[in-house]
């Protein structure tokens, strides 16, 4: 087992990648309690799934992907089902830039939660829309997880039907974390709506330990003949901190004003 130092020491720093500002996103993952979210992190993050339950305050944690000669940031924000500090989650959707909304199916307080948050992204989102004065899409999946307990269904299909009606930007998927049903294609789904390469998903890229990070490194590098060739490769890594509130607040400055006019010398910031 690596010590802690070594960690950090092979850990990516800001010197070892200059990522562009529009090739770093937020994911953010929505629900109550004992929904599974964590689970769905999970899968994403290293494909297990944990028994164990464990309450979530707040996760956050970085992958970063070489993807035909192009670097990318995903953070994953994996909130907390009890929202103690509704301005917290406000700033979590703020600064998001793709969703997911956990429902438990056989828990219909769960879905009505879902139906509360999709309200709140949209308006939410809409008034910072009406701050830029430009369109702001809300690419997001709506999880109707652990169909794996058919039997105790609460929420119909015809109450998740009219929740998405009409909205080219969301997409519905029952799954099941623990048998790992549905989840590649819910991943790819979302970032395809997202407009991001389908390659993020866990099932599209190689998943390469934090030691391979040259190799991120190398296939940034605006070589033509790599450009659309070549593995597409992801990377965890570790220690990842959640950034402050002062950094999500220019995040959200970047990601409005900065990322939609363009501004490749503005970087991400990888702490």
């Amino acid at each position: 087992r690596a010590e802690p130092s070594m960690i950090k020491k092979m850990s990516p720093s800001e010197s070892d990648f200059a990522i562009p500002s529009k090739n770093c996103y937020r994911m953010v993952i929505l629900g109550s309690t004992k929904v599974g979210k964590t689970a769905i992190v999970s899968r994403f993050l290293n494909g297990r799934f944990e028994e164990q339950y464990t309450p979530t305050i707040e996760d956050f944690h970085r992958k970063l992907y070489s993807i035909k000669g192009d670097v990318y940031q995903l953070d994953i924000l994996d909130t907390s089902g009890n929202h103690p500090f509704p301005a917290m989650r406000r700033l979590s959707i703020l600064t998001g830039d793709v969703f997911i909304l956990v429902f438990s199916l056989d828990n219909r307080d769960s879905f009505q939660e879902v139906q509360r948050l999709k309200r709140q992204i949209f308006e939410t989102k809409s008034c910072l829309k009406n701050k830029i004065k430009e369109n702001i899409d809300v690419p997001l999946v709506i999880c109707g997880n652990k169909g794996d307990r058919e039997f105790h269904r609460e929420v119909q299909q015809e109450e998740i039907d009219q929740l998405v009606a009409g909205d080219d930007t969301c997409a519905y998927f029952e799954i099941s974390a623990k048998r790992n049903e549905n989840v590649d294609t819910m991943f790819r789904t979302l970032f395809t709506l997202a407009k991001l390469p389908h390659e993020m998903s866990p099932d599209l890229h190689r998943k390469v330990s934090v030691q391979y990070c040259d190799m991120l490194q190398r296939k940034s590098l605006k070589n033509k003949k790599m450009k659309d060739i070549g593995e597409a490769y992801g990377v965890v890594t570790p220690c990842a901190r959640r950034p402050s509130v002062h950094s999500d607040l220019m995040y959200i400055k970047e990601k409005a004003i900065g990322g939609g006019q363009g501004k490749d010398k503005e970087r991400c910031v990888i702490s």
